[in-house]
């Protein structure tokens, strides 16, 4: 069952985000989020000493405690006036979108590599990814924004706008705090192997249908841009898109792999250890620079269509 969510609170989000981005004199909930986990962490690990079930009562804490405050704020903003209700709606799911954004990033990496070189790029490239980038190669490089702009279009856009239809824009605003959760904790190292274990499968499990879901935005969008590349995306995600070690990247990758005509995956280093990792898009060739601008017109393509298929949705409901 859909929200109860105005038709044009979606749009006018996405237009916002598409606007201005992520503005730096606003001040951003992913950053209260981000002080939120830090101070809870200390608390939760002081008074509950198994590792797992202090991660597990942490996140769900913070997950709810988010819902709540949104879920209050709406109310009263919807209690005090309508349009003001609406107005905080479509701030707080803007908020929640980073298309703008995720694309500026992966823009200045394809940038620094053409104006000022691959250790430019490596460094560029470092700020978005959480793998190690001094080895990379120009196509390592090219790769690693690719596959940060197809993963992120699910997590900075479509999973967040999936939650605002079933749930309104609270669940909205809770998903990014399961999504910053997993940044910041979801780590199989020696400090959050257990701790953070519950926020990652949270994670996983909330990206689950977004994940596949994306399989048809994107191949939309694909057609759109060049009519064969749309089918090649879709035949790519349903081939390849188990093969990526996350049980939910695989299939927004492989569907960017088929879209572009580019091999994405493969092995890299992680905190000093190689990771191996299979390819996706096999058949396919390495990227090349201009690959990334494609990614990011075919990200923000996804966007707009995915936008319009939940604004037709709403409607219709």
């Amino acid at each position: 069952m859909l929200a109860d969510l105005n038709w044009y609170i979606i749009p006018l989000a996405l237009a916002l985000d598409l606007l201005i981005g992520d503005p730096r004199s606003l001040p951003h909930p992913i950053v209260f989020m981000g002080k939120a986990i830090e101070r809870s962490e200390t608390f939760f690990r002081k008074y509950v000493k198994n590792a797992f079930v202090s991660g597990l009562f942490f996140a769900l804490f913070l997950i709810v405690s988010t819902w709540l405050i949104a879920f209050a704020c709406v109310r009263l903003a919807m209690f005090l006036h309508p349009v003001f209700g609406e107005l905080l709606q479509v701030v707080v799911l803007f908020f929640c979108f980073s298309s703008k954004s995720l694309a500026k990033a992966a823009t200045e990496v394809g940038d620094a590599l053409e104006n000022r070189g691959l250790e430019a790029g490596r460094l560029a490239v470092s700020m978005i990814v959480g793998r190690e980038t001094h080895r990379l190669d120009e196509a390592g490089v090219v790769k690693a924004s690719v596959e940060t702009v197809a993963e992120n279009f699910v997590d900075g856009f479509l999973s967040p706008l999936f939650f605002a239809l079933i749930g309104g824009v609270p669940m909205a605003l809770a998903y990014k705090m399961v999504n910053t959760l997993d940044s910041m904790v979801g780590y199989r190292n020696e400090r959050y192997l257990l701790f953070g274990r519950a926020a990652a499968r949270i994670d996983d499990v909330a990206n689950f249908i977004p994940a596949r879901l994306s399989v048809p935005m994107i191949s939309l969008a694909a057609a759109i841009l060049s009519g064969k590349r749309g089918w090649a995306a879709f035949k790519t995600a349903l081939a390849e898109g188990r093969r990526h070690k996350s049980p939910n990247a695989g299939y927004p990758e492989a569907a960017f792999a088929g879209a572009l005509g580019a091999r994405l995956g493969g092995p890299n280093f992680y905190h000093g250890a190689l990771v191996e990792k299979p390819y996706i898009g096999t058949r396919y060739t390495e990227p090349k620079q201009e690959t990334i601008t494609r990614a990011c017109e075919l990200m923000l393509l996804a966007s707009l269509v995915s936008m319009i298929v939940a604004t037709l949705a709403v409607v219709i409901a």
